[in-house]
Parts: C-alpha cells; structure tokens; sequence
C-alpha cells in the first residue's frame, strides 16, 4: 500500500521499503486518480483481529487478499484466513483479487506454489 500511494500521488513522500514492517493493527491509505478517490484499509492477519473484518468487508467494493510469497509458514494461515473472509456473508457479489506479494524475492514461493495450497479452498465456487 505504501508504495501505491507513492506512485500514484505526485506529493506523497513515502517511507523507504527497507524501513516498512508488518502491519501491526490497521493501515488505511488513499489514492486519488483522476476524479475517484480509492480508500484502501491493510487489515490486518491477525486472528483477534478479524471480528473486524465484516464490519469493513460490509463497505467495500473489492477485496484483496495479499499473500506474502516468502512465508511459507503461514500459508496454510493465510488461506484460512481467506476462507473465512469468502464463507462470510460480507463479500457477496464483491470482487476478490488474491496477491502473491515478493514474487520478486528468489527464496519466495512460485505461484504454482500457492495455487497447489489454495487449490482445496474449501469456498470454490463455479
């Protein structure tokens, strides 16, 4: 999110990407282009945390999930994770885009990679 506000507003001094860490609770960042505004909300993973996301899943027009590609650890928790986001009554009708983040780190896993993990998502639809 932090270097999408910086590509896409002229005046926005963003952080260095070595000195951005993990979200620890909530980020919420806007990008302008042209007369709409995108409000973007980075929730985060965290289970306690995620009560909360149908409270903002219910407002908004498109989902992305983000998958941090050289965490391979919590990749099974990440598709938890999307699966309840899918199973809930939230996102009917929304567009759900899922994002393998640092594909460009070599130790990162591939695509194929995380289609295999996601591929018994229990919230496949036709």
């Amino acid at each position: 999110m932090e270097q999408s506000k910086t590509w896409f507003n002229n005046n926005y001094k963003g952080m260095r990407l070595s000195k951005i860490t993990t979200t620890v609770s909530l980020n919420i960042g806007s990008v302008d282009m042209g007369k709409a505004r995108l409000m973007f909300w980075n929730l985060n993973g965290q289970e306690e945390l995620q009560s909360l996301w149908n409270k903002y899943c219910a407002e908004c027009r498109g989902i992305i999930c983000v998958i941090d590609s050289t965490d391979e650890e919590r990749l099974s928790e990440s598709k938890e994770a999307f699966e309840k986001v899918v199973l809930s009554d939230a996102p009917d009708g929304i567009p759900i885009l899922v994002l393998a983040n640092k594909q460009n780190v070599e130790t990162g896993l591939t695509i194929r990679d995380i289609k295999t993990t996601f591929s018994d998502c229990t919230c496949k639809t036709d």
